[in-house]
């Protein structure tokens, strides 16, 4: 080859390339997916990892109850431990010697269960987003109250102690209200049912540390993996919160206990080496329960049920109903929103004062004595359920309901009642009364512009088709009558 033949060629290879629109927009995203992967995207995280650490630096100074080192451990690592964990596995072989499958098969479906428990805990988006959110819904729906809070006996808690709110379930808005109130102290870990899983809601609530459950499930893997969760997270400390009638209540008063839960905690609970496992009763109790009428027409088994299109249209009309009354000035808060935190309860305690090992008794013999600590928080969480003006005036009103009540029988009437759940041993509170008039005045026309109750020329009556509301609100004052 001659100097002039490779000179030659060498011009051929510095010539122009023609490459399709749709190789050269394939290559710019190519190049655009390596900048972010090598150089933005780990800045961000850095960014955001400061951020969080920051934050819970400054949490952990003021927080009463800490945040526990499970709480803060990366979400792939808690699925692989509970996955991998002994009995787990020894449930897995179980499993696919039952059914005659493989045991890849089933170790799949677990690792599918444990993510779908394990939630995705962000220390910046529970402090920083997430109790903004709540605190501004809760103060935008109610007045917010917080009746009893024995704040000395909490600072005495043993640090080690495992914490957990046992509750009452009156609404849906429960899971907001009580993680406001309780942030300044502590982060709470809830059980969330199937209904939470909606988009964007599941997101949500796995950075505020809520778990999923799927309720009255009969599969025994998939229960075997939620005890093991529940069971480490109780073991290392883990703040929780537990409603412990197993959902909302229907009628108004508390229901009967569900053990599933508690059994989980308790199932491997030695009272002489375990840490304790502290209980808080705590009751909720409100001026309006959003979902009161719709929890009522479930309790008529002759009642159509409604469809899925029709409760998001009654939703949807709901919202934009109030936001419509925001606009124009027009539109009140729901009443009063009012939680009472109990008396701490030790597991220690109980279990040496009853004799009691929880981990040494076989399921026939541990089930009744977890239905009888759970039956002995059910009465500490009664105790504790605060007295809302609405459920005062809805007492009166069908204590005398054929009659008509100017406005001084109304709050007559509910001064004595309110003295005699006081003589009963009711968390009263004093209160001037000035106070008191103004909150029943607000309770009846909150009940007036429901339709619950009717007023003509200052006489008010009771609305026959709303005696079962009525009776709803009346109920949460029956332990105290």
């Amino acid at each position: 080859m001659t100097m002039f033949d490779y000179l030659e060629g060498m011009g051929s290879m510095s010539g122009h390339i023609t490459i399709s629109i749709w190789l050269f927009l394939l290559l710019v995203l190519v190049c655009i997916f390596a900048l972010l992967d090598r150089i933005l995207i780990p800045s961000t995280r850095w960014f955001f990892r400061r951020r969080i650490n920051k934050v819970i630096e400054e949490i952990g100074t003021r927080l009463d109850i800490e945040m526990r080192p499970f709480q803060l451990t990366k979400r792939q690592v808690l699925i692989d431990r509970l996955a991998y964990d002994p009995k787990v596995i020894k449930a897995i072989k179980a499993h696919a010697e039952k059914n005659d499958m493989p045991i890849e098969m089933v170790q799949k479906k677990v690792v599918s269960y444990a993510k779908e428990i394990i939630p995705s805990f962000n220390a910046y988006f529970y402090f920083r987003i997430g109790y903004w959110i709540a605190k501004k819904i809760a103060r935008l729906l109610y007045r917010v109250r917080v009746g009893l809070f024995e704040n000395d006996q909490y600072k005495n808690i043993d640090p080690d102690s495992t914490v957990v709110f046992i509750m009452n379930h009156r609404s849906n808005i429960d899971y907001i209200l009580v993680a406001f109130l309780a942030a300044e102290k502590t982060t709470l870990s809830y059980a969330v049912g199937e209904w939470a899983k909606i988009w964007p809601l599941h997101m949500l609530f796995r950075f505020m540390g809520a778990f999923f459950v799927r309720r009255n499930s009969g599969n025994d893997l998939y229960r075997r993996v939620l005890e093991r969760y529940i069971h480490m997270a109780t073991q290392q400390g883990v703040c929780q919160a537990v409603f412990l009638e197993g959902g909302l209540s229907r009628n108004g008063k508390l229901q009967e206990p569900k053990l599933g839960l508690i059994d989980y905690m308790l199932r491997g609970f030695d009272p002489q080496k375990d840490q304790d496992i502290i209980s808080i009763p705590v009751g909720i109790n409100y001026d309006r329960t959003i979902e009161d009428r719709s929890l009522l027409r479930s309790l008529n088994s002759d009642m159509k049920k409604r469809s899925l299109w029709f409760i998001f249209k009654t939703t949807i009309g709901f919202v934009l109903r109030n936001l419509t009354q925001m606009l124009l000035s027009r539109w009140r808060r729901f009443g009063y929103a009012c939680v009472n935190f109990g008396k701490p309860i030790s597991t220690k305690a109980y279990s040496n004062k009853h004799q009691i090992t929880f981990k040494n008794l076989p399921r026939k013999q541990r089930f009744p004595e977890i239905k009888k600590l759970c039956d002995a928080l059910m009465t500490e969480i009664s105790d504790v359920v605060p007295i809302v003006p609405v459920s005062l005036v809805c007492h009166f009103f069908l204590e005398n309901i054929d009659k008509g009540l100017i406005f001084l029988d109304i709050e007559n009437g509910c001064r004595l009642i309110l003295q005699k759940t006081k003589l009963n041993g009711a968390p009263v509170i004093e209160t001037a009364h000035s106070t008191r008039k103004k909150a029943i005045s607000e309770a009846v026309s909150l009940m007036l512009l429901r339709g619950m109750i009717k007023e003509s020329n200052g006489i008010f009556s009771c609305n026959d088709a709303e005696i079962h509301l009525l009776q709803y609100y009346a109920n949460t004052l029956k332990p105290w009558l």
